[in-house]
């Protein structure tokens, strides 16, 4: 995400009129073409679009994905580090097993 980011910042709104009232459209429009046509060294020159579509056929659906849980073997893990790593610590001195 940062990358895209900063590539906005210097390629779209570097010379884009921040007050031009198609604002919305035109960065709407420069996104298509950066997601659609524009090849990424980072995805060996294709573009994101390409990329998705490779995966689209081993990329598992939620359904899928909740279905193959089990809580048993992976716990899910709490967004807040620090939260995070006293319930791992709580979980390995009641069960040492569990993790």
């Amino acid at each position: 995400v940062e990358r895209v980011q900063k590539t906005s910042l210097q390629e779209f709104y570097a010379i884009e009129d921040l007050q031009n009232p198609n604002l919305s459209e035109n960065l709407e429009q420069w996104q298509f073409h950066y997601n659609w046509y524009r090849p990424h060294s980072s995805l060996n020159g294709k573009t994101p679009m390409e990329r998705v579509c490779e995966l689209s056929t081993i990329t598992p659906f939620w359904e899928e994905i909740g279905a193959m849980y089990d809580e048993r073997v992976e716990r899910i893990q709490e967004q807040n580090y620090m939260s995070n790593l006293a319930l791992r610590k709580l979980i390995k001195r009641t069960n040492p097993e569990a993790l």
